[in-house]
């Protein structure tokens, strides 16, 4: 009786951490977003527009995990917030293909970018944290969609590198490709995550007596990871 009413505060713990992850994220790629798509608009670079797009993205895959999570039940809204983040990561990937695909075939010419260069510097900062919070409390709680959405994040991550190698390598060397390069590295990457979220491969359920080192945590067998 006493440990099924520990796992029941557990779990409200662990809803409410998400809850707040989610309105963190939300805030930060609102403003990571309009700054990066003015300064791409600005410096015609596809990949910082990208970049832009992608904060949208994670917007939308983190508002789908807030509306999730405020339901009563928020496993019954799970699979609809899993479709909701794939389609959003494919539709990322069509747009900054078709800009990357523009900018190869010279009808754009992406300029220095200082504004790009810091943001892109600064997310590497504040991603990889929020990632491994939500992660972490996703996978405590068995939410796929929670685990699914601090990967978007974590994608951040890898595409905040990537935009600051081409700006950097558009500003320093002249290399006007390194930007569609590092904008089309954006497009694989979403996809692939979109496959995966609609698939429902986002995580595998972890107890907290594993987590706090009373036992071995098992397999991944729950059915989360099919």
């Amino acid at each position: 009786m006493t440990a099924v009413v520990v796992e029941s505060d557990r779990r409200d713990v662990l809803r409410r951490r998400i809850r707040a992850v989610v309105a963190i994220t939300i805030a930060w790629n609102i403003v990571e977003a309009i700054v990066a798509v003015l300064a791409g608009a600005v410096a015609s670079s596809a990949a910082l527009v990208g970049f832009g797009l992608d904060s949208v993205v994670e917007v939308l895959s983190a508002c789908a995990v807030a509306w999730q999570f405020s339901a009563r039940d928020p496993e019954k809204r799970e699979q609809t917030a899993l479709r909701i983040i794939a389609v959003s990561f494919f539709a990322l990937a069509v747009y900054v293909s078709v800009d990357a695909v523009l900018s190869f075939a010279g009808l754009r010419e992406p300029e220095h970018s200082p504004v790009g260069i810091a943001l892109a510097a600064l997310s590497l900062v504040v991603m990889p944290f929020l990632s491994w919070f939500e992660r972490r409390t996703g996978r405590e709680l068995g939410s796929a969609s929670a685990v699914a959405d601090s990967k978007q994040t974590l994608i951040c991550t890898y595409l905040s590198a990537a935009l600051l190698v081409g700006l950097l390598l558009n500003s320093v060397f002249g290399w006007v490709w390194a930007d569609a390069a590092a904008a089309l590295v954006i497009a694989v990457v979403a996809v692939r995550e979109g496959v995966e979220a609609w698939k429902g491969d986002a995580c595998c359920v972890v107890p907290v007596a594993a987590l706090t080192g009373e036992r071995e945590a098992d397999g991944c067998d729950d059915g989360c990871c099919r």
